[in-house]
């Protein structure tokens, strides 16, 4: 029998959890020693409970007919199928108390053992924590680390964008089958990602992304990185807990701060308090890992061209973050419609944003101005 079809008959067997099958295996070996197991060998086992030791048994048939149609499914969607006892299985994976018996993949499976870092935060972010995901992913990446995430709106759409940008690569673990798009925004973010990257999962083609099978596949996220980044989280956020499995896993858990008064940003300042590693730039995480990465470290902030007087001066008065234009053009004592004539140009050079509520922050820092 392919052992493929004995990982899933095991995978598809009522009431065996990662748990449980991790036990298993330690018990008896492999798939194909536990598939061939008696019953009385089986009953020997205190964890494994009557129903699910009656469908191992008795049952057996219904788990390997749904094995057996999912290979096929896996051919027909080009998707691979890491087991176990597959040496492309991550290895630090294998070392949680309750890793997946199977990862469904799309893209690159070698991915899933090169070092890396997980990034997760909010789905409803912030324009600051966007920015600052996406620079930080862009960093890491730079420094060839496997960017991990959640691939849901927001944080981890960031960090997934800014390690593509910088040529790097990225795996988003889903929460429902690989051939469902869920958000369905993130399309072209998805194909991006099986053709740079890797996309997985740890359920069936065809899952739908229910809730209660996210809180599940954090555990993955932060089992697969050497350490966690927290951008953004809530003081009751659902980031937090990846982060709290992170450290039962002994992993790193970092956390970016942002304003005292952002409750967007209450959860990281809670994970600093209890000790995670505030985190500045790359540099942070490679000093804590004790991580020596040969290549050269980008700058820690975008450098622009020096700027004419007037618009140094309205761009002085710029911060990361948001100002209203009422207060710029009070600052600035300048006529309205050159405070705006400015701030448009500003923009045009990716030099401030504007946001809603004409609010403007600004991006980068230029080398000098003539203010």
């Amino acid at each position: 029998m392919d052992t493929r079809l004995q990982w899933l008959t095991l995978a598809f067997t009522p009431g065996l959890g990662p748990t449980t099958l991790k036990k298993l295996v330690e018990r008896f070996g492999s798939a194909r020693q536990i598939l061939a197991a008696s019953r009385q060998a089986l009953a020997e086992c205190g964890f494994l409970r009557k129903d699910s030791l009656a469908a191992l048994c008795d049952q057996r048939s219904v788990a390997e007919a749904a094995a057996d149609k999912e290979l096929r499914l896996a051919a027909k969607a080009g998707t691979t199928l890491l087991c176990w006892d597959n040496p492309l299985f991550p290895p630090l994976l294998k070392e949680i108390n309750d890793p997946p018996v199977i990862l469904h993949v799309l893209g690159n499976p070698q991915l899933l053992s090169n070092p890396g870092i997980a990034m997760v935060g909010a789905r409803a972010a912030s324009s600051y924590g966007l920015q600052v995901a996406e620079r930080l992913a862009t960093e890491l990446a730079r420094l060839d680390l496997v960017i991990t995430s959640g691939f849901a709106l927001g944080i981890d759409t960031a960090a997934h964008r800014g390690a593509l940008a910088a040529g790097g690569k990225t795996i988003a673990v889903m929460g429902c089958g690989l051939d469902i798009v869920y958000p369905s925004q993130n399309q072209r973010l998805h194909a991006q990602i099986a053709a740079h990257g890797a996309l997985i999962s740890e359920t069936p083609l065809g899952t739908l992304p229910e809730g209660f099978r996210f809180p599940a596949r954090n555990r993955i996220i932060s089992g697969l990185s050497l350490g966690v980044v927290v951008v953004e989280a809530a003081h009751r956020s659902g980031t937090l807990i990846t982060a709290h499995q992170a450290l039962e896993q002994g992993r790193d858990v970092f956390a970016i701060p942002g304003r005292i008064d952002s409750p967007k940003s209450e959860g990281c300042h809670r994970l600093i308090q209890e000790g995670a590693k505030l985190v500045h730039s790359a540099a942070d995480i490679l000093a804590e890992l004790a991580l020596a990465v040969p290549a050269s470290p980008p700058e820690a902030r975008m450098q622009a061209p020096p700027l004419p007087p007037e618009e140094g001066k309205v761009f002085s008065l710029l911060e990361v973050y948001p100002r209203n234009i009422e207060e710029i053009i009070l600052a600035a004592q300048l006529p309205s419609h050159r405070i705006s004539e400015i701030l448009l140009h500003l923009e045009l050079q990716g030099l401030v944003a504007s946001l809603p509520g004409n609010q403007y922050q600004r991006l980068a820092e230029p080398h000098s101005s003539s203010v």
